[in-house]
């Protein structure tokens, strides 16, 4: 299982940035996929979560309205585009799989928002 997130940096608040994530190694169209973070100090959380198929999501309050979950089966992509960003969303964002009860993660992809 590999995952491979790109789209980081450094933006300010207000801007928009979009994350995307490379699978292979399983049958990424048959399971869940998620974008977590980390910020300094603090533990990981689940910051939004797709369906296999991709017509259903989640996400956590903080983010509601302002990022979209989205994949890609034929390739292989799941995304998270984040609109109208805030420093509270400065973090490190993992993407996530969890196949046979067992988490894989992605070295994950730097967010910094500050003016």
């Amino acid at each position: 299982v590999q995952l491979v997130e790109s789209g980081g940096g450094l933006v300010q608040p207000g801007e928009s940035l979009r994350l995307s994530c490379a699978a292979s190694g399983f049958p990424f169209s048959g399971y869940r996929m998620s974008w977590y973070r980390q910020a300094p100090g603090k533990e990981r959380e689940l910051v939004a979560s797709i369906n296999s198929v991709g017509d259903y999501t989640t996400s956590t309050n903080s983010v509601k309205g302002r990022f979209t979950i989205s994949r890609n089966n034929a390739q292989n992509t799941v995304s998270l585009q984040m609109n109208s960003l805030k420093p509270e969303d400065t973090a490190v964002y993992y993407c996530n799989a969890r196949i046979s009860y067992k988490d894989y993660w992605g070295q994950g992809t730097q967010v910094t928002v500050s003016l």
